[in-house]
């Protein structure tokens, strides 16, 4: 058993399909208004339009219990980190070794946090 996607509810499809495949640099493999998927082997990051009522479980709200920390393997945290703060995204975590691996967090447009990191060398 692998892991074959993961939801990303947001709430401007073509802010985030710009972000996630120009400035993070996940290939698009394609877009509509209401779903896009971006990726290539591995796990696909989707994206799901927050519809932005009803049930909380359904639209992408925020809820603290069950929330999602999506993280991505990058060649190398540092550079990655330099492209991040160039295009102004925040960082909420600067790069950092943890048990021998450099890791760093930042948040997409809606505020989600993601996590980074890099092979151990």
């Amino acid at each position: 058993m692998r892991v074959s996607y993961a939801i990303v509810f947001v709430s401007d499809m073509s802010r985030s399909v710009t972000f996630y495949r120009d400035i993070v640099g996940f290939p698009l493999r394609f877009e509509s208004p209401g779903w896009s998927e971006l990726g290539g082997d591995g796990a696909v990051i989707a994206l799901h339009l927050s519809r932005g009522a009803g049930d909380p479980a359904e639209t992408g709200e925020d809820i603290h219990a069950g929330r999602c920390r999506p993280g991505f393997q990058v060649p190398d945290v540092d550079e990655f980190h330099v492209r991040m703060t160039e295009n102004g995204v925040p960082c909420v975590e600067e790069p950092r070794e943890v048990f021998g691996a450099r890791v760093a967090q930042y948040a997409d447009p809606d505020g989600l946090v993601f996590s980074v990191g890099e092979p151990r060398k």
